[in-house]
């Protein structure tokens, strides 16, 4: 049985909105929530159960309404310092949680037998949540609180989650044993000198734990006695590190674990029985506790290591959390630790290997730390799941271009039968792969096919999927190219269309395409991105004569834009989306950095000549796709940034529903909040479906976007703003992508 005295996952206030009981038991992952007073005392529960019988219930759904109206008050509880056995007796197959109050009647903890994620400070531990990753400073401060300060800051530039220390209570540890006079073994008395000398006091060991909460860093301390641990408790420790020395010292585990905090315990110089005997007293505590992998030597030879047994370790914990802490060189093993498992990473930390002290030479440096948390992160970003494999949207991308399709070698009448002689495969990847060519032949064709065309997945069907009139409470348009404008523009009551121009675009003759006449619309420009030379538009970037070019070709989309109004009768100021820039290569931009970008682009815009027309950068997705392959995305992704620039700047932007969801995906933050704080601010929309991080432009439907309720936000936050379905390839096979697009946002009441 697990007893978890962190129960802020768990509660919700009684007159708090129902609103925010179904976030939290969507995202705490155990189907219940415990609601409390305002004072503590525990009132009632409501599991994912109470809520589908409430929602059935009421007349009028109202998810505003306070926790109270669906509360269940006939719940299983017990008092906190019940016997043990009591507690396990009142489980079954459906009660899995008991909350556990005390005299007061309030709530204290939370009792199961699963390991729960274990949460230190705002950082959770489970296999959901980035490995946690911890500097451990230990003594390398060599008592000077001032290096403990710099190795603090150091620390958490190299991304670590936790800044780790040792107290000691020298008096109460030791025997009383005259050093001086050789009373102890030459590696004892080595250590225990360089510990007499090296130990801060424990009000300059209180001061780093308080620099460390200033910074926003969690500290951590490794209590080596019960007078440490007195001292630790005293100052409010949220969790702490067992080190390898004290796994078998039963007499402080015990007293470890009767503070109900998490404890991270490495293994080093244990036997598999000691370990054994360690996570049984874990359990008969009721213990929250991750075990680490270790080796004790210093340095560890890579070939003692033996990271495999992290599989073992794994086995004896059952369905808790293992981890490795290292004392090799380097950070490649810590690394490879993640890949087989490991959920916490604990390598030590130092400004100089050559300063004296053990700990110092099997130390990272800070720049050698933060190489490690990057490839950690990058580790476990590639480790992804052992589902089903898909074709990731890079892929599909170069797919596209290199693969091949289905082509049609002669023309084919709608209503004629398709024979193996109509069909081959030809370059690009645009339409039905060749292993469909079986399905495909003897299919009647369900639409006119030219010679030359693509074949699609809707020719395997019965009937072809065909634009049709819709009605939408705004305007609406699809995205074309000068190519497919003739065939695309009449074929729905568009208000508007928008052109994606490719830089090549920018040369044409619009007479070419477009009758002198014009059209009864209004018109969107989407700026090209990539320019000749392997130019991306880059407003903000450091190079100037970089920045001067993109700024250059900016204004000659303002003016290609101008020559398009007189075309278009309906057009007052029409609007330029862009990809203002802000993108690097191998990682994202310092927070701090972003500010001075935002300038930089405004200044940018200022320079043009926007006469007649609007600027509207677009929202950015974190990962997007340039030449094929993946680079990262720093500006227009944070709500609030947006809505600082759209203020400071008087500008608006084109909000890309697909782009913003993957933002507010990789920072799990909101969506909905998103669209309340940059919806007001918004002038065009691309509605689009999401998936992940970098599942970008899918079929509405297809992804994670609950478009019945981002219909009610934007008839809210952004009631004026025009909008297009911006399918990835929606416009293949005469548009059908746009048509089950806009079918489908249409049942939205779009």
């Amino acid at each position: 049985m697990i007893i978890e005295r962190n129960v802020a996952r768990y509660v919700v206030f009684t007159d708090d909105e129902m609103s925010h009981a179904l976030r939290k038991i969507s995202t705490n992952k155990t189907r219940i929530v415990f609601a409390v007073a305002s004072n503590g005392v525990l009132e009632g529960a409501i599991t994912d159960g109470d809520l589908r019988r409430w929602l059935l219930s009421s007349n009028e759904l109202d998810i505003t309404l306070p926790v109270s109206s669906a509360l269940n008050r006939d719940f299983i509880y017990h008092y906190e310092d019940a016997p043990r056995q009591e507690i396990e007796a009142m489980f079954s197959k459906k009660i899995e949680y008991i909350p556990l109050i005390d005299r007061q009647q309030r709530l204290v903890a939370v009792a199961s037998f699963k390991q729960q994620p274990i949460q230190i400070g705002s950082d959770i531990i489970d296999d959901d949540n980035p490995v946690y990753i911890i500097a451990e400073i230990g003594n390398n401060h060599n008592g000077d609180i001032q290096l403990a300060y710099r190795l603090v800051d150091e620390a958490i530039k190299a991304g670590a989650n936790c800044a780790k220390f040792q107290l000691r209570d020298m008096d109460s540890m030791y025997r009383k044993t005259a050093a001086s006079n050789g009373g102890e073994d030459l590696g004892a008395e080595y250590t225990l000198d360089l510990l007499s000398r090296f130990q801060l006091s424990l009000d300059d060991m209180f001061s780093v734990f308080d620099y460390c909460k200033s910074k926003g860093i969690t500290p951590l301390c490794t209590p080596w006695d019960s007078a440490s641990l007195l001292a630790l408790e005293q100052y409010g420790m949220p969790a702490y590190k067992v080190a390898s020395a004290d796994l078998t010292n039963h007499e402080l585990l015990e007293k470890l674990t009767k503070t109900g905090k998490p404890l991270l315990c490495s293994t080093g110089m244990s036997s598999e029985s000691e370990i054994k005997d360690a996570i049984a007293l874990f359990k008969r505590n009721g213990a929250q506790f991750v075990l680490l992998h270790c080796n004790s030597t210093y340095p560890a030879p890579f070939k003692d290591v033996n990271l495999r047994y992290l599989h073992r370790l794994k086995e004896l914990v059952t369905d808790g959390f293992v981890g490795y802490s290292g004392h090799e060189r380097g950070i490649s093993i810590a690394i490879s630790a993640v890949s087989l498992g490991a959920r916490v990473i604990e390598k030590h930390f130092t400004l100089d290997r050559n300063m004296e002290g053990n700990d110092h030479r099997v130390s990272l440096l800070p720049d050698e730390f933060a190489s490690m948390v990057q490839g950690i992160r990058e580790t476990e970003q590639a480790l992804g799941s052992a589902d089903v494999r898909k074709v990731t949207q890079g892929e599909m991308m170069n797919r596209e271009v290199l693969g091949k399709s289905l082509v049609a070698t002669k023309a084919i009448k709608a209503g004629q039968r398709i024979d193996a002689s109509a069909v081959t495969s030809r370059s690009p990847g645009k339409g039905l792969p060749p292993y469909k060519k079986h399905e495909l032949i003897g299919k009647t064709a369900n639409r006119d096919i030219v010679e030359g065309d693509f074949f699609y997945p809707s020719d395997l069907t019965t009937n072809a999927i065909k634009a049709r009139p819709y009605k939408f409470t705004r305007p609406f348009g699809i995205p074309v190219r000068y190519h497919d404008f003739a065939a695309m523009h009449d074929k729905s009551n568009f208000d508007l269309l928008e052109f994606h121009f490719s830089y090549k675009d920018l040369e044409l003759d619009p007479a070419k395409f477009l009758d002198k006449a014009g059209y009864a619309m209004d018109f969107v420009v989407h700026s090209p991105e990539l320019f000749a030379g392997d130019h991306l538009m880059d407003l903000c970037s450091d190079d100037k004569d970089y920045r001067q070019r993109s700024i250059d070709e900016l204004q000659r989309v303002i003016k290609v834009t101008r020559q398009l109004k007189t075309y278009f009768h309906k057009a007052s100021k029409p609007q330029i989306i862009i990809n203002a820039g802000g993108f690097t290569m191998d990682g994202f931009m310092p927070e701090q950095e972003r500010a001075e970008k935002y300038r930089l682009i405004a200044d940018a815009i200022q320079q043009l000549d926007t006469t007649g027309v609007e600027i509207i950068p677009q929202t950015m997705p974190p990962y997007p796709w340039h030449f094929g392959g993946q680079r990262f995305h720093n500006l227009f992704m944070d709500a609030d940034d947006i809505v600082d620039f759209c203020q400071k700047y008087t500008m608006r932007v084109c909000l890309d529903i697909s782009h913003s969801k993957l933002a507010c995906n990789l920072k799990k933050t909101s969506f909905s909040e998103f669209i309340a704080k940059v919806g007001p601010h918004t002038a065009h929309l691309h509605i689009v479906d999401a998936e992940g991080v970098d599942g970008e432009g899918l079929q509405v439907g297809e992804g994670e976007i609950d478009f019945a309720n981002l219909a009610d936000e934007l008839h809210r936050y952004a009631p004026s703003a025009t909008f297009i379905p911006e399918i990835w390839q929606g416009h293949k096979n005469d548009g059908e992508g746009f048509w089950q697009a806009l079918d489908k946002l249409e049942q939205y009441h779009f």
